[in-house]
């Protein structure tokens, strides 16, 4: 059964306070391996954050040693009602440093009300006034963390960092994205516009359309995912990657299928057309703002190979 806060002993307070800082030392390591390879400046700011937090630790361990001597009680932040459930996100990999900075935000909120209500409870005046200066060191952490940013963080490493961080966003969403949605826009048009014409039935070339766009979506994202693993190419977890792209492709493919439940089939093929061109103008901006290609070189790419299976389906369709 986890304790009430205000029926917590002065020495169970003492003990929570060693066990709290402990783990968000060892967090703040956590970050700080966690982004070592990527973002080197960010993983020193957290090192020194992590050895604040030891400091803390030591200075409450000295203050238990000195009251209660050398035995802490086991009293941990699951034992206490009131404490946030930490979810372990410095297990992910690749880790983004804005999940980080959202968390380490946390943390020092958590840490500082924790002291707060804890100098409510204590009535030793030196242990009172450890836990208040604690307390005033955790409401200034932000603005420390802001000064070792600007310590460390110089515009260079900034620069590397931003472009590590759309390095590695291109690599595990945009490629697999673009890759999966051009695959369902424009494989899929052959046979949803074949069985359109071969049978001028909307409800045949709808069928079509979902098994196709569907179809095509599981075999890209197990084409994808056992593609390779991310740890030698840097693309990340093989099962997002996966994720991606399936359900890009099957986008892809569902966009100009959707327009065949309307019943009239010239009123539906038309409808199509149109969803047609609108998903090769997003391609082509997707690859022109991400991959670096000429806006128009990007487009004439992406329509004529498009019109080139949509013509193969018309005339398939027709024969």
């Amino acid at each position: 059964m986890a304790k009430k806060f205000k029926e917590l002993t002065e020495r169970q307070i003492l003990a929570l306070g060693i066990q709290l800082e402990e783990e968000d030392s060892r967090v703040y390591g956590e970050f700080a391996e966690a982004l070592r390879e990527t973002y080197p400046a960010t993983a020193k700011v957290f090192e020194e954050m992590q050895a604040e937090e030891s400091r803390h630790r030591q200075s409450l361990i000295d203050m238990h040693r000195k009251r209660f001597g050398e035995h802490i009680p086991l009293i941990r932040r699951q034992d206490v009602k009131g404490f946030i459930e930490r979810r372990p996100v410095w297990l992910v990999r690749p880790l983004g440093i804005k999940t980080v900075r959202r968390q380490v935000e946390e943390m020092e909120l958590e840490t500082r009300r924790f002291y707060e209500q804890a100098v409510k409870q204590v009535s030793d005046a030196a242990t009172r006034k450890l836990l208040g200066d604690l307390a005033e060191v955790e409401r200034q952490h932000s603005e420390f963390a802001a000064s070792l940013e600007e310590k460390h963080l110089d515009q260079g490493a900034r620069t590397d960092e931003e472009k590590a961080g759309k390095r590695m966003f291109m690599l595990q969403i945009i490629q697999p994205g673009l890759a999966g949605l051009m695959d369902g826009s424009v494989s899929t048009l052959a046979p949803i516009f074949a069985a359109a014409f071969a049978t001028h039935k909307t409800r045949d070339a709808f069928l079509v359309g979902i098994a196709a766009s569907l179809g095509a979506g599981i075999s890209m994202a197990f084409a994808e995912a056992l593609s390779d693993d991310g740890s030698l190419t840097g693309r990340g977890r093989p099962i997002t990657r996966g994720l991606v792209t399936g359900l890009m492709t099957a986008a892809g493919g569902l966009g100009h299928t959707l327009p065949f439940l309307i019943q009239n089939f010239h009123v539906a093929f038309a409808a199509a057309v149109i969803v047609v061109a609108i998903e090769l103008a997003i391609i082509s901006w997707v690859r022109h703002q991400y991959m670096d290609t000429p806006l128009l070189s990007s487009a004439f790419q992406v329509v004529v190979g498009g019109v080139l299976v949509f013509a193969v389906g018309i005339v398939i369709g027709s024969a």
